[in-house]
Order: structure tokens, then sequence, then C-alpha cells
């Protein structure tokens, strides 16, 4: 079994292999991964790696709150992602407004 990790407060210039070799040295890492802007292809300063469910908190005990780039990790278990057609916003969102 396999538990995935959320990075956040990356640095801007951190790639996938960055972060990869970074959680290699607690754990093996499955998969690890920066999200990004998809029209601009940048990073969004945050990322997620899947590690052996046994070692997940030992991966959250070493980084979370580490200092990379000057910057403080926050590092815990990721979270399913809600469905967007499901989630509570309301789904509207403001569009422009007729005009009667």
């Amino acid at each position: 079994m396999t538990k995935t990790l959320y990075f956040g407060n990356l640095p801007w210039a951190v790639t996938s292999e960055d972060l990869t070799e970074a959680v290699s040295q607690h754990a093996e890492v499955i998969s690890a991964r920066i999200a990004t802007d998809r029209e601009t292809g940048r990073s969004r300063g945050f990322g997620f790696v899947e590690v052996p469910e046994e070692k997940a908190q030992a991966v959250i005990d070493a980084l979370n709150g580490a200092e990379w780039g000057g910057r403080a990790l926050t590092v815990n278990e990721a979270k399913p992602r809600e469905d967007r057609r499901t989630g509570g916003g309301g789904g509207f969102g403001g569009g422009r407004r007729n005009s009667y």
C-alpha cells in the first residue's frame, strides 16, 4: 500500500526530480509531481509524492517545517480531491450579467 503526501510552500524552481531526490533520503519514492499552471506551465508552489504507507509518517516528521530555498515546507497526508461538479460552490460563479 502507498500513501500520497502533499508538499506545500515549495520554491518555484523545484522540479519533480528535486522533490524525488529530497524525499528519497527518507523513503522510497513511487512517484512525485509538481502542480503546474495549465496555461503557463509554471510551478504552482506545491506537489505530491507517493511513498510506501509505512514510511509516510517518517517523511512528514522529517520534512514538515523544514526549510527549502528560504521557505518552510508544509508536508502532510494529501486529502482526496473534491469533485468540482458536486463540491458546493453554487456552480454559476459570477459570469457576465445579461444586458437587458
